[in-house]
């Protein structure tokens, strides 16, 4: 499946009003915003990375929900970073005081801030480049914690603020040390 990169001229620049709206009203593709204003369009992904993607979804809102220490998100939800892009990790979870700040006008739309921790799977089509951008991305946004998970490699990258990459080869879980403590990723059938 293919990703397309759309570098809008600068006399066409989309308000954040106008970027949510062409999100609500193209559901089957799911849009991104880099802070250059470029859009990134993706298509559904595959079938087999959805059936990844939700065991990771699933186990983040089950901790949450157990725990009620923060909020859990998947990949269809889209956050307004700090930088002015717009990112939607495939799966992530905020702090509940700080979802608790927001107004209810700002949690119904792309909430205004980066989430504490992040994961993004990488699909097959996905460039790993790209990828490791968005992650540094999210860090120097303000994530505090973030996985990148490639399936290709069997490896995953785990970022950290004012800290190197860590690269783990074929773990068996993750876990989130302070950030959410207490979750363990379990990465069967994931990676």
């Amino acid at each position: 499946m293919t990703v397309f990169t759309l570098t809008l001229p600068d006399t066409l620049t989309l308000t954040d009003e106008q970027f949510f709206e062409l999100c609500q009203n193209n559901r089957d593709y799911q849009f991104e915003r880099t802070a250059s204003g470029e859009l990134i369009i993706m298509p559904p992904t595959g079938s087999e990375t959805g059936r990844r993607n939700i065991k990771i979804t699933a186990q983040l809102e089950n901790w949450s929900s157990q725990n009620n220490l923060g909020v859990a998100f998947d990949s269809s939800t889209g956050f307004k970073l700090p930088n002015g892009a717009d990112r939607s990790p495939d799966a992530s979870w905020v702090k509940k005081e700080r979802w608790e700040a927001l107004t209810p006008e700002q949690q119904a739309r792309f909430a205004p801030l980066c989430p504490d921790f992040v994961v993004e799977l990488c699909s097959p089509s996905d460039s790993i480049e790209k990828v490791r951008a968005k992650m540094s991305e999210y860090i120097e946004n303000g994530a505090r914690l973030g996985w990148m998970l490639d399936r290709k490699n069997q490896q995953v990258e785990i970022y950290r603020p004012n800290q190197e990459v860590e690269i783990l080869q074929s773990p068996t879980t993750l876990s989130c040390e302070d950030v959410l403590l207490g979750f363990v990723l379990n990465l069967k059938d994931i990676l």
